[in-house]
């Protein structure tokens, strides 16, 4: 008898929330929208709440761009830190969550300027091989969830892990609420 082989997932506009046993210091706690995933070409995204401290208009002093200078950045993942790169979110007719990553500080602009929208800017991004993401989502490194339109009103601060955690079942909100060290419980 012939098996037919694992069709390969598409999670391409999912948010990834990591699993509490993730904590290798990058990633622990971490909420990524995935804006590509393709099971051939592999998997990027943008860790949402990690804020720097910091925001564009201590970056880029320049008068073209004070339309950006309150808004915060983030760190995005450990691969090209060195880049300063802008989203924009908004939602559909249908309440559908849309965005466009990696986009000029022009752009940044354009959709500021669409009432709505949100405007983040990133330092670096995540990314993993062909067939990486699959395997640590075998291995339950993520937990994988729609996205709401009640992402564009977060501020996406450390609390929207516990607070998307807290959403998905009874289960997982004992994880968001569980300490860091449960010994210490």
């Amino acid at each position: 008898m012939d098996e037919s082989p694992n069709l390969p997932i598409k999670l391409q506009g999912q948010l990834l929330i990591a699993d509490p046993s993730l904590r290798d210091g990058f990633f622990n706690k971490s909420v990524i929208l995935l804006t590509d995933h393709h099971y051939e070409d592999g998997a990027h995204g943008l860790i949402l709440n990690h804020p720097t401290g910091q925001t564009v208009g201590e970056l880029l002093s320049s008068s073209k761009f004070a339309d950006l200078a309150n808004i915060p950045i983030h760190l995005g993942g450990p691969v090209g830190q060195e880049h300063l790169t802008f989203s924009a979110f908004w939602t559909d007719q249908d309440g559908n969550l849309k965005f466009t990553t990696r986009i000029s500080a022009a752009d940044a602009i354009k959709h500021s300027q669409q009432p709505g929208a949100l405007i983040r800017a990133f330092t670096g991004y995540s990314s993993w091989e062909p067939g990486q993401l699959e395997d640590e989502l075998k291995k339950q490194a993520w937990i994988p969830t729609l996205p709401t339109s009640a992402l564009l009103a977060s501020y996406h601060a450390e609390d929207l892990w516990s607070d998307l955690l807290r959403g998905i079942s009874p289960y997982h909100k004992i994880l968001a609420e569980a300490p860091d060290d449960i010994f210490l419980n």
